[in-house]
């Protein structure tokens, strides 16, 4: 007699593989993803801030900011958190800390961020917080003489560095992360 295989004997073989084959490739258990965790919080944060082109420095910042924010609510995760959190901590930079009012403005641009662009929850309202106090210094600006004195006083590639600073306004890590194919000699 002859042997029958046993996928024959089954009716509904060919939606059992159809079943097999659509949860394998969309369930968030198959094989592919069994090596890749949730990404973390801050991790999340970084791939926004590189996604969106922002500078190391800002992404450096930001990272900052919110680890810090998370702290200081005792490890509590940002989206059990809302305006009134918010409030609390930049109200702490500015009374207990002492911070600047750009320092703060900082710290709170770093959490909307946070809120807006990674967890995607919008902060109904304003935030209330006690503002740090703007200084009234003045900013100390050269004059031209005094300038071309300093550039002048320079050597070599320093000197190069300086020229195009002043120049073509770059900002100092915008010259040193310049090469040559950025440059368009036409």
């Amino acid at each position: 007699m002859e042997k029958i295989p046993t996928y024959k004997k089954n009716v509904n073989f060919p939606i059992s593989i159809f079943y097999l084959i659509y949860t394998y490739k969309y369930s968030k258990f198959n094989l592919n993803n069994m090596d890749k965790a949730p990404k973390k919080l801050l991790e999340q944060v970084r791939d926004t801030l590189r996604l969106k082109h922002y500078s190391i420095r800002t992404e450096n910042s930001y990272i900052s900011w919110i680890k810090r924010y998370i702290l200081f609510h005792n490890k509590r995760h940002p989206k059990d958190m809302r305006k009134h959190e918010i409030e609390v901590f930049l109200t702490h930079l500015a009374v207990d800390l002492k911070v600047a009012s750009s320092t703060q403005n900082q710290a709170f641009n770093a959490l909307l961020f946070l809120y807006r662009e990674v967890l995607n929850i919008d902060i109904a309202g304003q935030i209330n917080a006690v503002r740090a106090k703007r200084s009234v210094r003045l900013p100390t600006v050269m004059s031209k003489d005094e300038t071309l004195g300093v550039i002048g006083a320079l050597a070599g590639i320093h000197k190069l560095m300086s020229m195009l600073l002043y120049g073509s306004g770059l900002r100092l890590m915008e010259c040193v992360r310049l090469r040559v194919k950025d440059v368009d000699f036409l």
